[in-house]
């Protein structure tokens, strides 16, 4: 048949749903192989889907916003020189295949799609995705008599744009573009938004009148209190909220901590910045001590996998470390793969890297699971301790507080020291209590006297 269905694949580490957040094409539109033809948004990252086929956009499943799941209809593409079949387009019989490997879908795509690579055995070696510009300028030789024009799509290339017109709630096909080519920029949906709020302000400063009656606004029954809003978890903050959710409810979990006197640290990497101009930052320095630490207490560096009735503590050949981190999708976790034997400096490079890519929306799935051991820095939100969940299914996580300015006891000496605070949650399944507490005097012990545990790292 004509008609080629292209089913939504797996995008990486067995997700079973996405969140379509932009087409980047439209009905009537021409697609080429490999051409991005929409964004979605995973538990893991925001990534573009190309196209496995070559023809005419017959049907897009679904809309900006919705939640797609995994082997169901994304998009339907006609063969080049096809009409575009109305009932089929909107509902696609069961022998349409959605990934051909031969006749008119071999010949117009491969169907194999690698996310991030585009598909194999289109002409040459190599990556070979046309210019999204290009096919966007293209126009249609001639339009049949009676037809209705085709919708040219909106000319995007920042991901930032579009993620600004998606989290105010804009289409972005509303929006005039004031770039080249009506290509939209990041004024041009600022300006939308400042349109959308404009005429809310009036109403917004009037007081907001009682409900009529019973059935004129929702409330809820237990608190008795109008109901505003009710916003569903998607995404990022779907995906933490299950694995938080298992993480207390599967994991017998413990807590140790410990107050560490950070003066020397803080004057190491002081003096490191004011002889050589740069320094690693603190949590690289705290980095490196886990990674020691780990490999002096390898129980912690475990996962606990219960099968079949059976419990068993699997170890690992390695340390992959998280480290959380917020972002405006919500908390995620990116993994440094690999991260035993790692200097100070090149753990800060790697760290700096890895959250930029994080907080950018860049972080595919490799970059965020995957890990062993989770290192969180609560101290940047100015608070000392935090009682963590365990980052499922790991076995600890360390939390390092603020450091602040405290008295301490020094040589029998009331003194003002730069004092943090460490916090050690562990699967008590996984070591005993001797085992975390020793780690975390570990930690903390380099920390306070730093420069005798690097020399011995």
């Amino acid at each position: 048949m004509s008609l080629q269905v292209f089913m939504l694949p797996d995008l990486g580490e067995g997700l079973v749903e996405a969140e379509l957040v932009t087409w980047l094409v439209a009905e009537g539109d021409t697609v080429h192989v490999d051409q991005p033809i929409a964004e979605v948004e995973t538990a893991k990252s925001v990534v573009e889907v190309p196209s496995p086929f070559e023809g005419t956009v017959a049907t897009l499943h679904g809309a900006e916003g919705d939640t797609l799941e995994v082997g169901k209809p994304l998009i339907s593409v006609s063969a080049p020189g096809a009409a575009v079949p109305a009932a089929a387009a909107q509902a696609p019989s069961p022998d349409v295949a959605a990934a051909p490997s031969s006749g008119v879908g071999a010949a117009s795509g491969s169907g194999n799609v690698l996310i991030g690579y585009g598909t194999p055995g289109h002409g040459g070696p190599g990556r070979t995705r046309p210019s999204r510009r290009s096919h966007l300028r293209q126009e249609p030789a001639e339009v049949a008599a009676g037809a209705a024009p085709q919708r040219r799509v909106h000319l995007v290339v920042s991901p930032l744009v579009r993620k600004m017109a998606h989290d105010s709630g804009l289409a972005l096909a509303d929006i005039p573009g004031s770039g080249a080519d009506g290509l939209i920029l990041r004024r041009d949906v600022e300006a939308a938004m400042a349109q959308a709020v404009t005429p809310a302000v009036a109403p917004a400063l009037a007081p907001v009148p009682a409900p009529a009656g019973p059935g004129s606004a929702a409330v809820d029954p237990r608190t008795g209190l109008r109901v505003l809003a009710r916003t569903p978890l998607t995404g990022v903050k779907k995906a933490a909220a299950i694995a938080l959710s298992r993480s207390r409810r599967e994991i017998p979990e413990a807590t140790v901590w410990v107050d560490v006197d950070a003066t020397a640290l803080v004057e190491l990497r002081a003096g490191m910045k004011a002889k050589d101009g740069t320094a690693p930052g603190i949590l690289a320095f705290v980095a490196r001590f886990v990674t020691a630490g780990l490999a002096r207490f390898p129980q912690l560096n475990t996962q606990l996998v219960s099968a079949e009735g059976a419990d068993t503590v699997v170890e690992f050949d390695g340390i992959n470390l998280g480290f959380a981190a917020q972002t405006d999708r919500g908390l995620v976790v990116p993994v440094l793969r690999n991260a035993q034997g790692r200097s100070a400096r090149a753990l800060d490079t790697a760290i700096r890297d890895l959250a930029k890519t994080a907080r950018d929306g860049k972080a595919g799935p490799a970059e965020l699971s995957g890990g062993t051991f989770t290192v969180n820095n609560y101290g940047v939100f100015g608070v000392d301790g935090s009682a963590a969940i365990i980052n499922h299914p790991e076995a600890a996580m360390l939390g390092l507080g603020r450091i602040v300015d405290k008295p301490w006891v020094v040589d029998g000496e009331l003194c003002v020291r730069k004092m943090t605070e460490l916090t050690l949650a562990f699967d008590h399944r996984a070591c005993d209590g001797a085992v975390a507490a020793g780690f975390l005097r570990f930690i903390a012990d380099a920390m306070e006297n730093p420069a005798a545990a690097l020399a011995d790292l």
